[in-house]
C-alpha cells in the first residue's frame, strides 16, 4: 500500500457500510438523477462537486418557490436562519447566510486583511480568503505542510505576532485531503484566539471518517474569537445555488455581515431548508462518496501511486509528473482532473464521480500512466 496512513482505516470501512445500511441507499439510489453531461465532452474531477443532483424532494421545493423569484431574499431568509441556528445548536445572531461559503471567506479577508494585516495559513491550501485579502494590502504568511501534509500548527504558531489579523484553517484541507487532531486543534484556537482570529473552514466537515470529530462550532458556543464556515455545495449538492454559512459569536457574525456583498437567493434559500430535512439523500451522498474514493484508492494501488487518504470528496495523488502534463493528458482521454497546486506540481487532486465516472477515470489514468 502507497497511502500515508495515519488512522485506523477499518473504521473508515465500517462506518460506510453503516451508512449505506442506516440510510437504506441502494432503495433510494434510483430516485438519485445524476447530472447530465453535454454530449460528447469531459467528465468534470476537477471542481469537488456532488456529482448527484439534488433530490426529488429538492427539485419539488425549487419549483414550488420559482414565482417567488420577483421577491427579494430578505423575506424568507429567517427561516433558514433558524434552521442552521438549531442544526448547529447556536443562537440565530450566531449565524451569517452567504452566497456560497466562498462569499464568507471573502467577507473574513477583507475584513481581517485589510490595512496591512497579516494572515497565516498552510501551503498549499484553499485560496479564495487568502487571494481576496491580498487584494486589499494584507501580507499573508504561506507555511508548508508538514511530511504528512498536515497544517504544521507549530510553524503556523511561530508566525503569529502583533499585526496577525487572521489565522486560516482548512480542515479537512484543500487538496491535500487531511484533517488535524481534534484535539491539538482546539488547544490551537485556544492558545491562539486572543492574539489573531481563527477561522476554520468546515466546507468537507461532512466526509470526515473519524468519529465523533468536533466541529470549532463547539468553541463559538464558548465565546472564543472564533469563525467557522459550511456550505451546501458538497454533501447536499448545491453547489449552482450558492449557499453557505458563518457560525461566529454575535459581535463577529455582524462584522462579518457588514462585508457580505452578493448574500444568496430565493431558491437556495428554499432548497437549503430543504436539504436539512433531507436525511436520505444526505446519506447516499456520503456513502456514494466514499464507494468513489475506495475505487480510487485501488486504482492508485495498482499503479504503485503514493496518495493521502481522504477525509473530503476528493483524493490527492502523487503523479510524479507535472500535473499541467497529466491535464492535458487526461483531458484527451475525456477526464478533467484537479488545477496545478503550487508548489506540489507533481501531485493530482481527483474529485469523486458517479461509479460510472470513476471507471472511465481508471481506464483513463491507467492509460496515461502506463
Amino acid at each position: 500500500m502507497n497511502h500515508i496512513n495515519r488512522r485506523n482505516w477499518l473504521r473508515t470501512a465500517g462506518l460506510s457500510s453503516g451508512l449505506i445500511f442506516l440510510g437504506g441507499i441502494d432503495s433510494i439510489a434510483s430516485e438519485i438523477t445524476t447530472r447530465k453531461m453535454v454530449s460528447g465532452g469531459p467528465i468534470q474531477l476537477n471542481a469537488n462537486e456532488n456529482p448527484y443532483s439534488p433530490s426529488t424532494n429538492i427539485q419539488k421545493i425549487l419549483t414550488e418557490n420559482f414565482d417567488m423569484t420577483c421577491r427579494y431574499p430578505f423575506r424568507v431568509l429567517s427561516d433558514l436562519v433558524m434552521a442552521i441556528a438549531k442544526k448547529e445548536g447556536v443562537d440565530k445572531d450566531h449565524v451569517v447566510v452567504t452566497g456560497g461559503s466562498t462569499e464568507g471567506l471573502k467577507a473574513a479577508g477583507l475584513i481581517y486583511g485589510m490595512n496591512g494585516r497579516e494572515i497565516i495559513a498552510a501551503d498549499p491550501t484553499f485560496q479564495a480568503l487568502l487571494r481576496y485579502a491580498e487584494n486589499f494590502g494584507a501580507k499573508v504568511h504561506r507555511v508548508p505542510v508538514n511530511d504528512q501534509l498536515d497544517h504544521d500548527l507549530d510553524a503556523m504558531s511561530a508566525k503569529i505576532n502583533s499585526k496577525t489579523g487572521l489565522v486560516f484553517i482548512c480542515n479537512p484541507n484543500n487538496p491535500t485531503g487531511t484533517i488535524l487532531d481534534g484535539n491539538k486543534l482546539k488547544d490551537f484556537c485556544t492558545t491562539h484566539d486572543q492574539k489573531a482570529m481563527i477561522f476554520s473552514d468546515e466546507a468537507y466537515f461532512d466526509f470526515i471518517t473519524e468519529p465523533d470529530y468536533p466541529s470549532m462550532v463547539e468553541l463559538v458556543k464558548k465565546g472564543r474569537n472564533i469563525i467557522v464556515s459550511k456550505t451546501f455545495s458538497k454533501a447536499y449538492g448545491l453547489a449552482g445555488l450558492r449557499v453557505g454559512y458563518l457560525i461566529a459569536k454575535p459581535e463577529i457574525a455582524r462584522k462579518l455581515k457588514s462585508a457580505v456583498m452578493a448574500n444568496t437567493n430565493v431558491l437556495a434559500i428554499a432548497a437549503a431548508q430543504e436539504a436539512l430535512k433531507d436525511e436520505e439523500f444526505y446519506k447516499f451522498s456520503v456513502a456514494k462518496n466514499m464507494e468513489a474514493k475506495n475505487m480510487i484508492y485501488k486504482t492508485l494501488d495498482e499503479l504503485d501511486l503514493p496518495f493521502i487518504r481522504s477525509h473530503t470528496n476528493f483524493v490527492f495523488f502523487k503523479s510524479g509528473r507535472p500535473i499541467s502534463d497529466l491535464m492535458d493528458s487526461m483531458k484527451k482521454e475525456n477526464v478533467l482532473i484537479g488545477r496545478p497546486f503550487p508548489p506540489m506540481y507533481d501531485w493530482a487532486r481527483i474529485s469523486t464521480g458517479t461509479m460510472e465516472e470513476m471507471q472511465q477515470f481508471t481506464t483513463a489514468l491507467k492509460k496515461v500512466m502506463t
